[in-house]
């Protein structure tokens, strides 16, 4: 298979990518990205990319399946709006371009709580997204919902210390379904689903995610 990522900097990006690479299955493993990321390796190929003018990268848009690991904060972005870009606005993007080039499946990162219909601004973002990518009827699309990711070395002070309340709480059997979940266990799932799931739209949850 031929893989496309977008977000391949990012903490699941970057083991995502680490695990293509090592699994034979994935014969070519091409990555946009602004900057280059300093990995080598035969069958990666990597697109210095103008997330802003996707169409000037379009010819490289072609493969079997895309993984869109694309994110940001509100703090790193700045602002709502400027989120929503990141967020919603450069993977709707991406997923048109690939749908328009024949690409059949398409796997993307979201997040818990998801819902076009929700009041808090992240959920709401990422169910619209969720909801537009539906819309180009790809072959097999793939949701996942995490709750908290574990980022190896993350200087997020909030994120450790909310991820060890959690694990505190899940130990005495409390609040389970916002269980952390470690990137490099997220990035082996996202890894597996396309040969797992032959066709159709797949809602991968958190529980779903340990299990499968």
């Amino acid at each position: 298979m031929i893989a496309l990522i977008t977000g391949a900097t990012g903490a699941t990006g970057r083991d995502l990518v680490q695990l293509l690479l090592e699994d034979s299955q994935y014969t070519i493993v091409v990555i946009f990205v602004r900057r280059p990321i300093g990995v080598s390796a035969p069958k990666l190929f990597e697109i210095l990319t103008d997330f802003d003018d996707l169409e000037q990268v379009a010819g490289f848009i072609k493969g079997d399946v895309w993984f869109s690991c694309l994110g940001t904060t509100r703090k790193t972005a700045g602002s709502k709006d400027q989120q929503w870009h990141v967020d919603y606005g450069i993977p709707v993007k991406f997923a048109e371009i690939a749908k328009r080039n024949g690409v059949a499946s398409a796997v993307l990162l979201s997040a818990y709580g998801a819902s076009p219909a929700s009041h808090v601004f992240y959920s709401r973002m990422k169910g619209k997204l969720e909801e537009r990518i539906a819309t180009l009827a790809f072959d097999r699309y793939i949701i996942f919902r995490p709750g908290l990711l574990l980022r190896k070395g993350t200087g997020r002070i909030g994120e450790r210390i909310f991820a060890a309340l959690l694990k505190l709480l899940n130990g005495l059997g409390i609040a389970r379904r916002f269980k952390p979940l470690p990137t490099a266990i997220l990035a082996k799932k996202l890894a597996k689903a396309p040969k797992v799931f032959t066709s159709g739209k797949h809602i991968v949850s958190l529980d779903e995610i340990f299990s499968f």
